[in-house]
């Protein structure tokens, strides 16, 4: 497959990359808005103006309406929208999963699209509900995967500059979504996760996790991933920690006409405000007050246009936090903000091997913002670092107090380090509380020394303790003894 996705700078398993489609590069992560051709809204060449890059529409939706497939046919799709940036279009697997039931074949959507011009081709694939039985969401898969291979030979017959998505699907069934990102890997340009639509809806952000998760353990790297469907700034940071590069949202019309209101910390209601805690030109420019007094159409238009100006703002967030190596940081901040976010977050820590691969060895600070800073892979590296050096010495001193000239020192969460490595990243450039750290970080230090006891277990260690170290400081090997002071 031809490579049009590089990646410029990464933090956690983000990356800010550089998408080339036929209408120009695309900065990545991007947000899509959505653009439904039958609904006079915000139009599609206004949206440059909050910052989007590249936009969606629903080429089902235009065939399917002989007006638009007529201008589309005859002047190509961007003429259609009156734009040029790049488009993507779905393919009606919105509505298929919506009602069931769609008149139009894989193979005509697909010419189709490829007729009027789209930046990113998305073939008719089976979106399987959530919790579907193995059989139904094995038999979905499919024929969702011959659908593909039949969007792949249509789409590649000639030297086709517009490019190919080729979703996963699987349900919720793991091994699902490994086969499917397995194969669709070598089928398409950019790979979208599909059906997860109903679980954002429901706040099932931890089963989102897990499936992205899975296919980023098989997928290539040089795939730009799309998670379809997620449209809310307060998921931005969480889904491109774990590596997703696209989204798309129809939440900034959706939620305007019903008078909700999108931050980066949850979704408000108009109703209850009485302050807006934002500085976009909307905001700035009306109180609460006066929206609710508005004309409904003139109220919706504004408020949508603070949906788009705040989730755009938010996405650049998410860029500087990659650029500052400080996404993780990023990331378990705006988790406290509901807990099926910190719920996702969580389920994180048994794909730590996997974020270990991506996440950069190098960084210039550490800042320790919780328990939930512990999972950081600069954790689980520091303490396999750590067994590997050598000592030399018979007697060894390890303190936890760094006013006493020692070979290592205890440190909550990090465990032993040793003095050469006081100012080495992570452990030398972490910034933590001197007092009331959580008990998680003490507990993962005092594993990590017994671990590293263990494997010098020729050696004989003296450890100078504080007080605040006695409850854990237990059970350690018999080769070293405690002082405490």
């Amino acid at each position: 497959m031809r490579q049009v996705f590089e990646i410029l700078h990464k933090d956690a398993m983000g990356r800010i990359g550089k998408l080339e489609t036929p209408h120009g590069s695309v900065e990545t992560p991007a947000l899509m808005p959505v653009i439904n051709p039958n609904i006079d809204f915000i139009t599609p060449s206004e949206m440059k103006k909050f910052g989007a890059e590249i936009l969606i529409t629903n080429s089902y939706i235009i065939y399917r309406t002989s007006k638009l497939r007529e201008k589309a046919l005859k002047n190509g799709l961007h003429s259609l929208l009156g734009v040029d940036l790049p488009v993507m279009t779905d393919s009606g697997s919105y509505q298929l999963m919506v009602y069931g039931d769609v008149e139009i074949d894989n193979r005509t959507i697909v010419e189709f699209q490829n007729r009027i011009g789209s930046d990113i081709v998305v073939p008719l694939d089976i979106p399987t509900p959530p919790d579907a039985d193995f059989d139904t969401a094995r038999n979905d898969l499919n024929i969702t995967l011959e659908r593909e291979r039949e969007a792949h030979q249509i789409h590649f017959q000639n030297d086709n500059p517009l490019l190919l998505a080729a979703p996963v699907q699987g349900s919720t069934h793991p091994e699902l979504r490994r086969k499917s990102a397995e194969e669709v890997q070598n089928l398409g340009d950019v790979i979208p996760v599909g059906g997860v639509v109903p679980l954002l809806d429901t706040y099932r952000f931890a089963d989102v996790a897990k499936i992205i998760l899975e296919v980023k353990s098989v997928i290539s790297p040089i795939k730009p991933i799309h998670l379809f469907g997620a449209g809310h700034p307060m998921v931005f940071s969480l889904f491109t920690a774990l590596g997703c590069d696209l989204f798309d949202s129809a939440a900034y019309a959706l939620y305007a006409k019903d008078d909700r209101y999108l931050t980066p910390y949850g979704t408000k209601k108009l109703a209850e405000l009485q302050y807006f805690p934002c500085s976009c030109p909307v905001c700035l420019s009306h109180t609460p007050e006066e929206l609710r007094r508005m004309d409904k159409k003139e109220r919706q238009m504004l408020m949508a246009e603070h949906n788009l100006y705040v989730s755009f703002e938010e996405l650049r967030r998410v860029k500087q936090a990659i650029r500052d190596n400080t996404l993780f940081e990023l990331v378990e901040s705006r988790i406290r903000n509901h807990p099926s976010l910190v719920a996702a977050w969580r389920a994180v820590r048994k794909y730590v091997a996997l974020m270990e691969k991506y996440d950069p060895t190098m960084k210039k600070v550490f800042f320790y913002t919780s328990a939930d800073s512990c999972s950081r892979p600069a954790i689980s590296r520091h303490h396999e670092r750590v067994l590997r050096i050598d000592v030399e010495k018979e007697g060894v001193t390890i303190s936890t107090d760094h006013g006493i000239a020692a070979d290592f020192y205890l440190k909550p969460v990090f465990g032993v380090v040793p003095a050469e490595m006081l100012e080495v990243y992570p452990a030398g450039h972490a910034e933590m509380p001197e007092s009331d750290v959580e008990i998680e970080a003490f507990l993962i230090a005092v594993e990590g020394l017994r671990k590293f006891l263990a494997y010098h277990r020729d050696k004989k260690f003296r450890i100078f303790a504080s007080e605040v170290w006695r409850e854990y400081l237990k059970d350690l090997p018999e080769n070293a003894v405690i002082i405490w002071r």
